[in-house]
């Protein structure tokens, strides 16, 4: 245990993502344009749902509720990644170390139920939509979202408590560009076979769970789709759900892949690349793949950038005239 007693005094050391000191700059600027498309994308999506009364809706509450977790979670990652990338010496406290991996898994798994309370809501409004303005209450729907948040602490406090309960007193290096499970079992000296059977035990009840009821209810949906005689109809019910799927395939089978497999079977330079797509990449690409690709999304997009055109215009005349410019009002 003095190794353990040495980790909790001086923490750990970071590898990153790479250990190449030519490709630093490079991957600094990489992880930070995705940081800064991640935050206005997912900041535009949740500005755009709160100022259009359109898009007060059950089905952009829980879309502005997963671009928030998304903005959460890959906060928790990336400033820290962006530091080390300029730093020589990488080193993360323990209880900084504990805190992220504690976050991360909160965030993640709250996505997870997010997820599927999308997929019922979905599975209602084409499979019930008469029906659709009471199942989905304003109740049902923050009663859902604090349901997924509570689930998501509890899960999250059993998965830190299993990784951090092991000693660590084989290595302080972590080969990985932040603190997450399979690659902290790998520092650990003793028998780690429990600790993987829980976190594997709650990440396959969180990630299963939601999976199932997201395939279920989309099954509906399908089965309903296809009873729908118009073309059009078709077609519309089959293109507003598609971007949630791609957005459930990419998050889930990631997170699948990397959390249910022994440590023994983990390839740690692989997995850097499978935990960079599930925490760096889809809070990236949901804005454009579950938001902006939505009808609703892009007519309130226009009316937004007409709104602020408009002003623009209005302001536009007495600065020019202010400027000395010549004011054309016969356009108005």
């Amino acid at each position: 245990m003095d190794g353990d007693n040495e980790t909790f005094a001086s923490g750990f050391i970071l590898l990153g993502f790479t250990a190449r000191a030519d490709l630093q700059v490079m991957c600094f600027i990489l992880f930070l344009a995705i940081y800064v498309v991640t935050l206005v994308g997912n900041l535009g999506v949740i500005v755009l749902i709160r100022i259009d009364l359109c898009l007060h809706t059950p089905m952009y509450f829980f879309l502005s509720h997963l671009s928030l977790l998304d903005i959460c979670y890959s906060s928790t990652i990336i400033p820290q990644s962006l530091r080390f990338f300029l730093v020589e010496k990488k080193v993360i406290s323990f209880a900084r170390c504990v805190t992220q991996l504690f976050s991360f898994a909160t965030w993640a798994t709250t996505e997870c139920y997010v997820l599927a309370a999308m997929a019922y809501d979905r599975y209602v409004a084409i499979c019930k939509p008469l029906l659709y303005p009471v199942v989905m209450s304003q109740r049902l729907c923050f009663g859902m979202l604090a349901s997924a948040y509570l689930a998501a602490v509890i899960s999250s406090t059993i998965h830190t408590v299993s990784v951090f309960h092991v000693p660590f007193c084989r290595s302080k290096v972590i080969n990985h560009f932040f603190c997450d499970g399979p690659p902290l079992l790998a520092l650990s000296c003793s028998n780690t076979h429990l600790s993987e059977v829980v976190v594997a035990a709650v990440v396959g009840f969180n990630v299963l769970n939601t999976t199932v009821f997201i395939l279920v209810s989309y099954s509906l949906v399908l089965s309903a789709v296809l009873r729908i005689r118009s073309t059009d109809g078709r077609h519309k019910a089959f293109f507003t759900c598609a971007s949630h799927l791609v957005s459930i395939s990419l998050y889930y089978g990631s997170s699948l892949f990397m959390y249910l497999r022994p440590v023994s079977r983990h390839s740690l330079q692989w997995d850097k690349v499978v935990s960079m797509l599930y925490s760096v990449a889809v809070p990236m690409l949901n804005p454009f793949v579950c938001s902006l690709r939505n009808t609703d999304m892009k007519n309130a997009m226009s009316k937004a950038r007409g709104r602020i055109l408009t002003s623009l215009s209005i302001c536009g005349p007495p600065l020019a005239e202010r400027r000395g410019q010549p004011h054309h009002s016969e356009r108005w």
